[in-house]
């Protein structure tokens, strides 16, 4: 009887490895394009001649290779800027972004919020972080929130760490009440 047990378990066993599993992919979400790489759960850290700049955060990376110009699109991300000390002088967050391999550019879009170490707030929908010289810059409607003021309008420019920043066609300003 035992041998019979284990000659029956044996067959299932063997019987159960010829089938293959195949993952699903969903050409709706890239626009019809497959991937050449993807990963879940990532992070990537920005350096410039060896000293810490960012590291980014993100739940879904996926690369697509569109006519020689690759790009990393972000899913959920997060990006941590660091100042010279290599202390975290502000973050950004966003739902959806992008980076440019060529340039290293790269662009937050969709719910868009970047906090200072010093306490400004800017929030908009769409924002690009210009490598070569480590600037935040938008066309798009922007709101910035300090501890001293709130203004609004079209048109940003700031270093990394909000701490110099113009909005170009201001629609709005206020003070803030301090406590």
């Amino acid at each position: 009887m035992k041998r019979l047990l284990v000659i029956f378990s044996a067959i299932i066993l063997f019987a159960g490895c010829d089938e293959k599993i195949q993952p699903v992919i969903s050409e709706e979400k890239y626009d019809g394009k497959i991937p050449i790489q993807e990963s879940w759960d990532s992070e990537i850290v920005f350096t410039e001649a060896g000293r810490l700049q960012a590291i980014l955060y993100a739940d879904h990376i996926y690369v697509l290779n569109e006519e020689n110009q690759r790009e990393k699109h972000l899913e959920n991300m997060k990006i941590d800027f660091y100042n010279k000390k290599g202390v975290i002088s502000s973050v950004l967050t966003s739902k959806r972004g992008k980076i440019d391999d060529a340039t290293s550019n790269m662009w937050a879009i969709d719910s868009v919020v970047a906090v200072s170490d010093s306490g400004v707030v800017l929030e908009t929908d769409e924002l690009m972080w210009r490598h070569k010289d480590d600037k935040i810059v938008t066309e798009k409607f922007v709101t910035i929130t300090s501890d001293k003021e709130k203004m609004e309008g079209y048109g940003f420019e700031s270093d990394q760490h909000l701490v110099n920043y113009t909005i170009f066609n201001i629609t709005y300003i206020t003070s803030v009440n301090q406590k």
